[in-house]
């Protein structure tokens, strides 16, 4: 598909500068642009990578001088470069609704209207589905859950009784929500396991990434709160309740029983025990272990994890030791107490 810069800057919106008539073909980063494609730059610090780009135009801020060469200005660059990348692929155009002949529906399943289900979809007995849902191939729904409008399930996804799934909801390949939690009780030398009874519920525009875990409560719902985003890899325990709006960076587990307030940051294999209270806005550095409850906006780091500045002034003294120690063998020698 080749387009003009003019036609572009239309679907963005965008203020053009330079020859309107310039073809477009492609779309592609800085690092990989070449003659044709039209990039994008997200702030001036990029500057420096659009001079040597062989990127036919760019995507660019107001706040970028026009040096000269091509360039649509537009307040979000990063949202209009995604929008032009969709247009140019003829392929981003889903298909349209349809139920696979593989597909086994029980008769008591209500499907909303333009329902797209995929092949080897599994829907089990009680489920409701609302409008403009998309489960693709071997999409597994356990009894009576229930999903809003325009979710998507993605290949293997896999969602067990009783869950609950609100609107725009995005589920990525091999995730399970709503598995046993994992409660034991150990009685004459042996594990006992404690029924889950509970389920799942996640709330509107939740986005939960391949290979995640979520189990269902022990009684109750474990919650997943609005806007919340979850990476690849992560294991949410029963009972948790996670805010809204809450960032879960790849390989997080959070243990059960806890409860994350709003707008909460945890990078990539955070670990946190169970029954902890996590408050709004905390932001947990990578690798961190989290033993006790951490109070609303603060920023921590570290196994155990501490208050930031606290963790990095230890990791600065800990580079010092070998000299340290160096100078603690001279003392000694000089002292003569050398061993």
């Amino acid at each position: 598909m080749i387009v003009t810069l003019q036609e572009v800057a239309e679907w963005v919106g965008g203020e053009m500068h330079g020859d309107g008539t310039l073809p477009i073909a492609g779309a592609r980063p800085l690092q990989e642009a070449e003659p044709g494609d039209i990039t994008f730059l997200e702030h001036e610090r990029h500057l420096s990578a659009w001079e040597k780009c062989r990127a036919s135009a760019a995507i660019v801020p107001l706040s970028i001088p026009v040096n000269g060469r091509p360039v649509i200005r537009v307040v979000d660059p990063l949202a209009a470069f995604v929008t032009v990348v969709q247009r140019l692929r003829s392929d981003s155009t889903p298909p349209p609704p349809q139920i696979h002949p593989t597909a086994w529906i029980d008769p008591s399943v209500i499907l909303g209207p333009e329902a797209s289900v995929g092949p080897y979809v599994v829907i089990e007995a009680g489920s409701v589905l609302g409008a403009r849902c998309t489960l693709h191939a071997g999409v597994v729904i356990g009894r009576n859950c229930r999903l809003g409008d325009d979710v998507t399930l993605y290949p293997h996804a896999v969602l067990y009784d009783r869950t609950i799934v609100g609107n725009r909801v995005i589920i990525h390949a091999h995730a399970v929500i709503g598995a046993d939690g994992f409660g034991y009780r150990t009685q004459e030398g042996r594990h006992h396991k404690v029924p889950q009874l509970g389920w799942v519920e996640i709330e509107d525009d939740v986005e939960i990434g391949a290979g995640s875990t979520i189990d269902r409560g022990t009684f109750a719902a474990t919650r997943i709160g609005q806007g919340t985003k979850i990476d690849n890899l992560v294991m949410i325990g029963h009972n948790c309740r996670i805010g809204r709006h809450n960032l879960l960076c790849s390989q997080v587990g959070i243990a059960g029983s806890c409860t994350t307030g709003d707008y909460v940051v945890m990078a990539g294999q955070v670990g946190v025990a169970d029954h902890l209270t996590i408050g709004d806005h905390v932001i947990i550095g990578a690798k961190s272990g989290v033993p006790r409850d951490v109070p609303s906006g603060s920023q921590v780091l570290g196994s155990p994890a501490m208050p930031r500045q606290e963790t990095a002034r230890i990791v600065a003294s800990l580079e010092k030791l070998p000299e340290l120690r160096k100078d603690v063998a001279r003392i000694k020698k000089a002292l003569g107490w050398e061993d």
